[in-house]
């Protein structure tokens, strides 16, 4: 993995990897963007973080073999049957480099997310 200065920005955090891992990095970013417009990104944990209502939504992060994405246990937990053909743990998993990120998962989980941060506001 790449690290970052922890004040970063997130176009700096990608820039750090080879340009095969910037492009799955920009189309994660990218993906929860879309499912999160409200969000703010900031780099937390040393990685890239999206935060709504002053709470951390998700992180994602670049390392040499996968892209990690962390939507905490809860959004893991929600989604397990689907994230069952990837590698995952309590709060994270991991899209191997070199085969489609399953954007369409990764937008919903997103999404329930959001609604669950909604819950909490």
């Amino acid at each position: 993995m790449a690290m970052q200065p922890p004040n970063g920005s997130i176009d700096d955090y990608i820039a750090g990897f080879p340009p095969e891992v910037q492009t799955v990095l920009r189309e994660m970013r990218a993906v929860i963007s879309a499912a999160a417009p409200d969000a703010t990104e900031t780099i937390s944990y040393a990685m890239p973080t999206f935060d709504l209502n002053g709470h951390h939504l998700v992180h994602f992060a670049g390392f040499k073999k996968h892209v990690g994405f962390y939507p905490v246990p809860s959004g893991i937990e929600a989604f397990k049957d689907e994230l069952a053909p990837y590698k995952s743990g309590k709060g994270s998993a991991q899209f191997p480099l070199g085969q489609p990120l399953p954007t369409d998962l990764i937008r919903r989980i997103v999404e329930f997310r959001v609604a669950e941060n909604m819950r909490r506001a």
